[in-house]
This record gives structure tokens, sequence and C-alpha cells, in this order.
């Protein structure tokens, strides 16, 4: 009795792993509707290159800017002055404003080049003003770029590692303006599912529900999920920080293959199944060999030497596989099927169309 008690407990503890392991936390299934990154860009200049700079005569944006920032400082170029630069370079400083950031916090930007530049190892940015899609400045930047890359060139020869035309500045920029945010107005926030799925958005008002008591949230379409909140702000992030950490199991994703037609990457989902189907599977190679042949002419013949071309072209073929996949199979038997009968990604694209084309693939096709 005690042995069979044993092996229930184990079971039982069994099964919960397994029920906690599918279950995900709300907030890896969804966002927060007015919590938002936003999208930083500006245009500046990286100065301090090692010969590595844009060409002037093929960028002349970057001698405009030079000039520019001269004059900004009172040095005036007599009229007609050629400058020839080769340690500046153009840039375009991109960075992502991280919500509720506040004046004075530090953030990472990234630098990118927009010229010819070789490279922006040992540059420095100079500050640089980054606005948002309102053209308001929200944080200036400036500092030294670390690139992770090295590379060396001599007599013609040139060895690279990584890119160096990109490079990045760790807590390089200053926020200057803060992002007004409408989370603590009114009495209700919305989750905003990262997949509408109408299953999934269903089983998340019922762990909300669940945990916060009934009526707390509701469904609004498949995507958005309308929950009420308290009022005061110390109340409401406490309760956000209790509603992101409910686990819900969100429901099995629709059947679909995803094809890269560029890289012969082919990704199918769980819930694919096929039909009753055979396929068949052979490789048919053409080789085709070039020699060349040298004819000698006779002696004393006045003759010329003659050089053609002699080809030889061989067909071989593989036996034809084929193979029979039963009503219903799943994702495993797809995969071993098609590994039996020695199907390469590029193989997978053509057999894949096919079987879809012939009602025997039970998932959407989608090519990438």
């Amino acid at each position: 009795m005690r042995s069979y008690l044993i092996r229930f407990c184990f079971a039982i503890l069994t099964l919960s792993s397994l029920t906690l392991a599918q279950a995900e936390r709300l907030k890896d299934l969804a966002s927060i509707q007015g919590v938002r990154q936003n999208q930083l860009i500006g245009y500046g200049l990286v100065v301090g290159l090692d010969g590595s700079g844009d060409q002037t005569t093929q960028t002349p944006f970057t001698v405009q800017s030079v000039v520019s920032m001269l004059q900004q400082m009172g040095v005036n170029l007599p009229p007609g002055t050629n400058l020839q630069l080769k340690n500046v370079a153009a840039v375009m400083v991109t960075a992502s404003l991280l919500p509720f950031a506040q004046p004075g916090q530090m953030m990472d930007i990234t630098v990118s080049s927009m010229g010819n530049a070789k490279s922006l190892r040992g540059g420095t940015l100079l500050m640089t003003p980054l606005k948002g899609a309102d053209g308001q400045i929200y944080a200036m930047a400036q500092g030294n770029v670390v690139v992770g890359g090295a590379g060396a060139s001599a007599n013609g020869s040139k060895v690279q590692v990584n890119h160096l035309s990109v490079g990045r500045i760790s807590d390089g920029a200053t926020v200057e303006r803060a992002v007004a945010s409408a989370l603590g107005q009114g009495g209700t926030i919305n989750l905003e599912l990262n997949n509408s799925d109408f299953s999934t958005a269903s089983k998340v008002v019922e762990a909300i529900n669940l945990r916060f008591g009934a009526e707390t949230a509701a469904a609004l379409d498949g995507r958005v999920i309308r929950v009420r909140a308290p009022e005061g702000s110390q109340d409401r992030v406490a309760f956000l920080g209790s509603l992101e950490s409910i686990n819900v199991s969100p429901a099995q994703g629709a059947a679909k293959v995803i094809l890269n037609a560029r890289t012969g990457s082919v990704v199918m989902s769980q819930a694919v199944t096929l039909e009753a189907c055979a396929i068949s599977h052979g490789n048919l190679s053409v080789t085709i060999r070039t020699d060349p042949v040298i004819s000698q002419p006779g002696p004393l013949s006045n003759g010329t030497t003659v050089s053609t071309q002699r080809s030889q072209v061989e067909i071989s073929s593989e036996p034809g596989q084929l193979m029979l996949l039963k009503s219903g199979a799943s994702l495993a038997d797809v995969v071993k099927a098609l590994n039996a009968i020695g199907a390469t990604p590029q193989d997978l694209l053509a057999i894949l169309q096919a079987m879809k084309a012939a009602g025997a693939l039970r998932a959407e096709l989608e090519i990438i």
C-alpha cells in the first residue's frame, strides 16, 4: 500500500512540474499599453580616427558638417579652403529611450558610419542631440566609440575581423527630456498580448479573475485585455507587479511551416500534421568535365600548334525512395520520415510545397 502511495505522489509531482514548465509569466506573454520604448536618432561626427575616416571627395557632407561646427565655435575658414580630412567620419547615432526614463539617466547608444569610413575604431563621438519622431531633443550623446572588431591592410592585402563601421558607447547618452505616460490615469489599464490569440486571451482573463476576483479583467478582442487597477500610484505599481507574475499556460499556436528560400531553413510548429501521402525522393546529378587537348604539327610541316577543348558529360542517378506517411502524423513523424529519405533543407522546400499543393499538409505554409 505504501509503495502505491509513493508512486501516486510521484506521479502528481511529475504532472505538476510538467504543468509549471508549460506555464509562462504574464509579463512574457503581454505588455502594458502605454509602457513602451521610443526610438531616438541623431547625426554627428566621430573624430580622432587613425586615417580611417571618410574620403572627403566622395562624402562632401562630412566637410560641410565640420565647417558648420567650426563656425559655431567661432572659427571662420577662409573662402575656398579645401579641407582634406582623414580622421573624421559622419555617423548616425541611434538609441532606445526606455519607458519612465527621467532626465539625468544614462543609456547606451549605437554609432554607425554613413559615409565610406574604413573604421570607427579609436574615435570619439562629439556632442550629438538625439531627437524623437516629434522632432524634440530627448537626449545628448558623446563619448568614446568601442568597436568589436579589428583589421589591418598592407600592399593590397587586407585582413578584417567582425564589422568596423559600427560601434557602441555604453552610457553614452544623457536623457534630457522625459516622455509623459498615462499609466497612472483612469481606473483601468490595457494589456496587449504579443500574439493575437482568442484562446490565450480567455485564459489570461480567467487567471487574472481567479487571482484578483471576478470581473477584474475582460477581453476586448483577441489581443487587448482591460484590467481594473487601483487609483493610487503606489497601489497600482504593487498591483502591476503581482499581475505580471501570474503564470498562464498559453494556447497551442496555429499549425505553421516557415520556409526561408534564401538559406533553406525550415521551421515547423508542433501542431503540424499530415494527411496520408507518399513521397518519392531521388537525386539526379550531371557532371561536365573539360580537358584541354593539344595538337602538335608534324616535323617540317610549317604547321601551328592547336589547342582544343574536349568535354565529357556524365549523368548519375540515385535510386528513388518512396516513403509512406500515415494520416495524422505528428511533427516528429514528419521530420523522421524526411530525414530517412535523405532530404536536404533545399529538398524540404520543394517537398513541403508539393505536399501543401496536394492537400496533405495540415498547416499554413509561409515563405520568407
